[in-house]
């Protein structure tokens, strides 16, 4: 198995819509450059408690959908739909979490994506969250444990810390890195705000490895 060369950490929420939209472009990726790149997902909550939860059917709201949400996903052929409910995501973090100690992560984190934004499911529901991560083959009984003691709430909030020592004030956030040489610094890690096309990526990848991909 080919250990990976470059490394992208990427900061999301599974409400944002631009982050949704953000996976296929992660695909292009994962399918070019195979195991040699390693693609980290990171917990970063738009509204975590007390924030207000916005209307769903606000103007302001569906303005952003019809503008701009709806022609991106046209443009990467991704299926979304406005959702009715504005729900938080720090279950749904935690869910995935749990699943990353099956190997199921990927799995169930876009099947969590897919339920809110193809099927319009509340994933700030636990019952929703069993249900989404049981159809992934994840134990409810386990997770649902896990969920009521917040096994993985520390690690939400890790992960959010550290974005914002970063300076992340937004999603979606990626940062792009490698390891150095023997005997020599890494080059500076490349961040890319919102939902960068892959153009963006690319050219990063460039800058990084600028004597050529060793994956080829």
């Amino acid at each position: 198995m080919t250990s990976p060369s470059l490394y992208i950490d990427v900061w999301s929420d599974f409400v944002c819509p631009f982050c949704y939209l953000q996976t296929p472009v992660l695909d292009q990726l994962r399918n070019a450059y195979g195991d040699a790149v390693e693609i980290r997902w990171h917990a970063f909550e738009l509204r975590p408690e007390p924030t207000p939860l916005p209307d769903a059917n606000s103007d302001a709201i569906i303005d952003t959908w019809e503008k701009s949400v709806y022609p991106l996903a046209a443009e990467r052929g991704v299926t979304v739909r406005l959702p009715l409910v504005n729900p938080r995501s720090r279950k749904a973090f935690e869910t995935a979490i749990f699943a990353r100690e099956s190997n199921r992560y990927d799995l169930v984190h876009r099947a969590i994506f897919k339920a809110y934004f193809e099927d319009g499911i509340d994933i700030g529901d636990t019952d929703a969250l069993l249900d989404i991560a049981a159809t992934c083959g994840i134990d409810p009984e386990l997770l649902e444990e896990s969920i009521a003691e917040g096994e993985f709430t520390d690690l939400v909030i890790e992960d959010e810390d550290f974005a914002k020592s970063i300076g992340v004030t937004g999603v979606p956030f990626a940062v792009l890195s490698r390891d150095g040489a023997p005997g020599e610094e890494p080059p500076a890690p490349i961040a890319l705000r919102g939902a960068a096309p892959v153009q963006h990526f690319e050219a990063a990848v460039e800058r990084l490895f600028p004597d050529g991909f060793p994956a080829g």
